[in-house]
């Protein structure tokens, strides 16, 4: 029996598509059933499938035409709204159907689906995640709310706790972990791309092939998540049957986004890098994008998502309309009205393949072919340094790699990343990329150090490495896991950020140039240190305030006795500069030095 299937994210922001959720589409739709993803507002989704329940009840144009007012009254219930769809509509009897299908959202009496499952992420998205699973009860009363992902991996019995449903923890790596007797391998199913086209939601990463080459790590890192998420290291995954796949429904992708975390351990590299080039990802590999119509049609006739095909396809008809000649245009919209396929409820597969040979040709007429662009491929996640070798870095350096991700964790590791580095720019990887925790067990000046090395490998080596510094916080320590206030023994509340304040006028990366790096971080350690007790205001409006006002708190701040700049500074560390915080008995000269940290980044 087909069954209903909802596929939720939470409403975070965030990256990369939800793989989890793209495989289990595949696995579903392989089953029969049908399938819904969403990511947003649950309240507004709940308003509209009930508004789609009118509409099969009263189905009309003039209440397609509507639809978005009919969802609005819903949810709102403003008699206003209510008498403007009843006067635009025209239909008596409509009137009471709209009122119960706003009583039912009063109440929470929301459609019902037979299986409705939740991804997670990070566990600083807590408050977001735990809303979304309590709100998705409502959609399953009598049926199976499934929850899974990084967090409900991590901490799971948290979730448990807090919602009463125990997730799944871990990869659904074996056959039979949904449904008894089901021989499918989830975690190694196609990801269904179709669903990401259902929502208004725009992922930064979409145009990618998404995978693995290899699941798991070698490394048992302490800040490190991935033991307890991929325990197992699988040295090689193909991919290339899932990318055909993907492309001979959605088109070619731009880029080959592998998310292992070590494939440098692989005894299989060599393997993997020449399946990277036989997938199109060779350097220098270059490719012509399909059109989006193109796409949307051909992934209408594969049968797979109807309603975001149809979707795709109104969203080109109404692009094309706007290019065409006003008497063509008008002719089209006729040709659209008369086949229904103006809005969304009225869209049918018929329609869209009835239209198809009046839509292609002007398509071709009135859109140029897209121009041929660079591929990349990129391991997402990053190289391990310590495993790098020259036969590696040569060969790695066949694919079209942009940028090579390599970790630079830990200080005390930096002759043997800068080796890595050196290594990559020899065989012509000039484009790099890497995280810098901080806030674990690392000091302050080591994170500036980390960062100054970056950019002086860029003058010496002649590459670009970006750097992304990213503060650590445990994922298993219940005081902290729900929230970004933990310090390392080293940090404090007021470094922590001042280093936030400094990346926000970066945009959170450090490039190539030693000036850029200088005039954000300081010219040595001692300036460095200077930022980070300095006023947050003042690091964030260097340029207004750096010649008078910062100017005057740094003498006042290096006139200070010992004692009195211990006792400061014990203040300072706290980034708490309440009024009675401030009016503690003190000296005047460190009233003098105090009173700087009152000026707010909104005065």
């Amino acid at each position: 029996m087909k069954r209903r299937v909802l596929l939720v994210e939470p409403n975070y922001k965030n990256k990369y598509p939800p793989m989890p959720l793209m495989k289990l589409s595949t696995y579903y739709k392989r089953n029969g059933d049908d399938v819904r993803f969403y990511k947003g507002d649950l309240k507004l989704f709940a308003a509209r499938l009930l508004a789609e329940e009118l509409y099969e009840l009263h189905k009309s144009v003039s209440l397609a035409r509507h639809f978005e007012l009919l969802v609005r009254f819903i949810r709102l219930g403003r008699l206003s709204l209510l008498e403007e769809i009843l006067e635009v509509v025209g239909e008596a009897e409509l009137e009471e159907s709209l009122r119960e299908m706003r009583r039912r959202y009063q109440r929470k009496d929301y459609p019902q689906f037979d299986i409705v499952a939740v991804t997670t992420l990070f566990t600083f998205y807590w408050k977001e995640t735990i809303d979304t699973i309590q709100f998705c009860k409502l959609f399953v009363r009598e049926g199976r709310l499934l929850v899974g992902g990084i967090a409900a991996t991590l901490v799971g019995e948290h979730i448990e706790a807090e919602t009463g449903i125990r997730p799944i923890r871990g990869l659904l790596d074996r056959p039979g972990m949904l449904d008894e007797n089901n021989k499918d391998i989830i975690d190694e199913l196609p990801l269904d791309y179709s669903i990401l086209d259902e929502i208004d939601y725009l992922y930064p990463a979409r145009d990618a092939y998404f995978g693995y080459m290899t699941r798991g790590c070698i490394r048992n890192c302490p800040f490190c998540a991935v033991k307890i998420l991929e325990p197992t290291y699988k040295p090689y995954l193909a991919m290339r049957k899932n990318v055909e796949e993907v492309e001979a429904t959605y088109g070619m992708k731009r880029d080959l986004l592998l998310m292992d975390n070590n494939v440098f351990a692989s005894r299989f590299f060599n393997e993997i890098v020449d399946e990277i080039k036989s997938m199109g990802f060779s350097k220098g590999a270059t490719y012509v994008p399909d059109r989006k119509y193109d796409v949307a049609y051909r992934q209408l006739l594969s049968g797979q998502n109807d309603r975001a095909s149809l979707r795709l396809i109104l969203q080109a008809y109404n692009t094309l309309e706007k290019k065409l000649p006003y008497e063509a245009a008008g002719e089209f919209y006729i040709q659209r009205e008369n086949n229904g396929m103006l809005f969304e409820q009225t869209a049918t597969r018929e329609g869209a393949i009835k239209l198809h040979p009046i839509v292609a040709p002007l398509f071709q007429k009135y859109f140029h072919p897209l121009k041929r662009k660079r591929a990349l491929d990129d391991f997402n996640q990053g190289l391990d340094a310590r495993l790098a070798t020259e036969d590696k870095m040569k060969k790695l350096a066949e694919t079209a790699i942009n940028p090579l991700r390599i970790a630079f964790d830990h200080y005390e590791q930096r002759d043997v990343y800068i080796r890595a580095i050196r290594m990559a720019g020899k065989y012509g990887i000039t484009n790099l990329s890497n995280y810098i925790l901080y806030n674990f067990e690392d000091r302050p000046e080591e994170l500036y150090e980390r960062l100054r090395i970056n950019v002086e490998l860029c003058e010496e080596e002649n590459v670009r490495i970006y750097s992304f510094p990213m503060k650590y916080h445990p994922i298993d320590d219940p005081r902290y896991f729900r929230n970004r206030d933990y310090l390392g023994r080293h940090w404090n509340r007021k470094f922590i950020r001042a280093v936030q304040a400094v990346l926000n006028s970066t945009k959170g990366k450090i490039g190539r140039g030693k000036s850029f790096f200088e005039a954000a971080f300081g010219r040595s350690l001692g300036e460095f240190f200077d930022i980070l007790w300095m006023p947050e205001a003042f690091i964030i409006y260097r340029l207004k305030y750096d010649q008078n006002l910062a100017k005057e708190w740094r003498k006042a701040f290096h006139e200070l006795s010992s004692e009195e700049g211990d006792a400061v500074k014990k203040i300072i560390m706290q980034n708490d500069f309440r009024e009675d915080i401030l009016r503690q008995d003190m000296s005047e000269k460190m009233r003098s030095v105090l009173q700087y940290y009152e000026v707010r980044r909104e005065q």
